[in-house]
């Protein structure tokens, strides 16, 4: 019983050149899992030439997520768990194999248009030229496509692709057969898919003509024995068929039937001396001439010695994937190609209700923390519209709560006044102590915030709206392998009563950036690395310090990086944020603590001391009317531990799960 709850789901890729033709794949791909829960991952690929940044591919992402979404609609029908994925690359068929060991998939299923028309032909053998001289092995006039090609060559996983005629009634699946190790994988696809939608099963093996009687009844009983063995519980009959075609035999007989699945010869994909052999020439003349759908399938090839000596990992499919991500990285394009992936913008998560069921269907619970210190101005709105539209119209969110750092005015009143529960971080874990600071509030709001997903939002904006929150939380719904999310925005400044379009985000401009690119390069994509709006999985921030101060944001994002690589991170454009600027004085005293907090990680990362104890205090210039004088002020963060070793937080976190 404990390994039928552990059984691994079955993964399936689907990459999308045109999401309209996706249902009969998605119906393809619901059907092929053997019994197994089923994970699809609709695929959408933007390439970016040579010469430009792969960063430039952010905005055409963007699209292709939009695009991407109407396949959604595809898994509710066929009751299978789909997803969208996007992709950024200088070649599609490299972001296919990376995906395939980004996401363990089992099955590649393409669609193909057929063979191309003179024009279409032209523009291929271009694009293979192009691959070739790119130093992917293809010939110059591809079989399918360059990008099919590419990847079937590859067989980073097993592979089917399928001529699309339409789905909409099978009855009768026909699958001719010459055995080895690609038909035994087009039998278990041909009776999932027969169980899927009810149909008989009929296995074609074809003889040459005029073998002989006595040697069609030895191949008869052969076939009958291949089905008894293949077929499991589904109708399944043996044909056998005397041609001098066996092309033309198995197209005929494709006629009476409403799908074809048929595996690729067993020669290996090198047995054309100009390169073109992939499936074999019988299996893609069938593709191409055949008048129902019909399927092509291929196995993983097995990885050589000589190849796992170039592979950084050796873990079934993942061995391609990472060996080509080794090869082909460098740190700008690695940071190009994060930017692109995991850019983000609130709008793309804008219908609430698709969250929702994700939210449930994942079994996730989300919190917000709301962090306050004298915010009477704004509160009111925060909580009204986000509690309004989050809370109570759409159950998005499951719990609100203040975090307050002891305020002075009537923001812990006007909170408790719309129903949102109050706690003073002084108070919350009150055996580890207290210190100021917006990163302590955080810290501490972890032992009270129940959710499996965590977002924070700073409660001095005047211009909040839902996609404050919910543009932070969609990208750790759609996309599991981000752990992390942090917003950005345009930030207007406001001099007098004037307010301008530009000259916020001053520390982080003159300072902040300019430090993260020098020794931090990983995260130089980041574009507001201080901004107050992000949102994290709780298994990451219980298991991260916080820096109790001012320093927070750039510790947590150093922190992740390193603990668990760039591709955890995201972060989404929420338009624009108008709120109370502080002056200059007081933004120099930010700096100097979060550049203590980025040296500290400096030395954390090296172990090396970079700070002295002189370097630990900042040295104030007071101006009078006809005097300067210097105040040494000390000034810096503390570090809080891992909030998972405090007992007393392990404690209600066990509590909570046996409820």
């Amino acid at each position: 019983m404990a390994a039928a709850r552990r059984r691994t789901p079955y993964r399936i890729l689907l990459p999308l050149a045109n999401p309209r033709t996706a249902r009969d794949l998605v119906r393809i791909g619901a059907g092929v899992a053997n019994g197994r829960p089923t994970e699809i991952t609709a695929l959408g690929i933007v390439e970016v030439p040579e010469g430009v940044s792969l960063s430039e591919g952010a905005t055409q992402a963007r699209t292709s997520r939009r695009l991407l979404q109407r396949v959604l609609a595809f898994g509710d029908e066929e009751g299978v768990e789909l997803r969208t994925l996007v992709r950024i690359g200088r070649h599609a068929a490299d972001g296919v194999i990376e995906a395939v060991g980004e996401e363990g998939s089992d099955l590649v299923i393409f669609g193909w248009g057929g063979p191309p028309t003179a024009s279409q032909a032209a523009r291929a053998d271009a694009e293979a030229t192009e691959m070739a001289l790119a130093g992917h092995r293809t010939s110059v006039r591809p079989v399918f496509s360059p990008t099919i090609d590419a990847v079937v060559r590859e067989s980073p996983c097993d592979i089917a692709v399928v001529k699309q005629r339409g789905l909409d009634r099978v009855s009768s699946i026909l699958v001719p057969v010459r055995g080895g190790p690609h038909a035994e994988l087009a039998m278990r696809i041909s009776r999932d898919l027969a169980r899927r939608f009810g149909a008989k099963m009929v296995v074609l093996h074809v003889v040459p003509k005029g073998v002989g009687e006595r040697a069609v009844e030895r191949e008869q009983s052969a076939v009958n024995a291949f089905v008894k063995e293949n077929a499991g519980s589904r109708r399944a009959t043996g044909l056998i068929r005397e041609a001098t075609s066996v092309r033309q035999a198995i197209i005929r007989e494709a006629a009476n039937h409403d799908l074809v699945v048929m595996g690729a010869s067993a020669q290996p994909t090198n047995a054309s001396p100009d390169g073109r052999y992939l499936f074999g020439t019988l299996a893609e003349s069938v593709a191409s001439k055949a008048k129902p759908t019909v399927i092509v399938v291929k196995t993983k090839q097995s990885v050589g010695l000589a190849t796992f000596e170039e592979l950084r990992a050796s873990e079934g499919t993942l061995a391609h994937a990472d060996a080509f991500v080794e090869r082909s990285r460098s740190l700008p394009v690695v940071v190009d190609k994060w930017f692109a992936e995991n850019t983000f913008h609130a709008h793309e998560f804008s219908e609430i209700r698709k969250l929702v069921a994700l939210k449930e269907r994942h079994n996730l619970t989300i919190s917000l923390g709301l962090p306050a210190l004298n915010e009477e101005k704004t509160i009111g709105t925060v909580i009204k519209r986000v509690k309004g539209a989050l809370m109570d119209r759409v159950p998005l969110i499951d719990q609100m709560v203040l975090i307050d750092s002891d305020s002075e005015d009537r923001t812990v009143e006007i909170a408790t006044e719309l129903g949102v529960p109050v706690f003073k971080h002084a108070e919350i874990l009150p055996e580890t102590g207290t210190h100021r600071g917006k990163g302590e509030a955080l810290w501490k709001s972890l032992h009270v915030l129940d959710g499996d997903i965590v977002a924070w939002v700073d409660t001095d904006i005047s211009n909040i709206q839902p996609r404050f929150v919910y543009g932070l939380i969609g990208p750790l719904l759609v996309e599991p392998k981000i752990l992390y999310v942090k917003g950005f925005y345009q930030r207007p400044i406001r001099s007098g009563d004037t307010l301008h379009a530009e000259g916020g985000g001053r520390v982080t401009e003159l300072m902040a950036r300019p430090l993260i690119n020098l020794f931090f390069p990983e995260l130089s994509g980041m574009i507001q690395p201080l901004s107050g709006e992000y949102a994290g999985r709780r298994e990451l921030l219980e298991s991260l310090p916080f820096f109790t101060g001012y320093a927070v944001e750039i510790g947590l994002l150093i922190d992740i990086l390193e603990h668990a690589g760039i591709s955890a991170l995201g972060q989404v454009d929420l338009e624009r944020r108008i709120h109370r600027n502080q002056s200059l004085p007081n933004l120099s005293q930010m700096a100097y603590v979060i550049l203590q907090g980025a040296i500290r990680k400096l030395e954390e990362r090296h172990r090396i001391e970079l700070l002295t104890e002189v370097g630990r205090g900042m040295k104030l210039i007071n101006t009078g009317k006809d005097h300067f004088s210097l105040e040494v002020r000390e000034i810096g963060d503390e570090i809080r531990p891992p909030i998972l070793t405090i007992p007393a937080y392990v404690e209600r976190r066990r509590a909570l799960k046996v409820r």
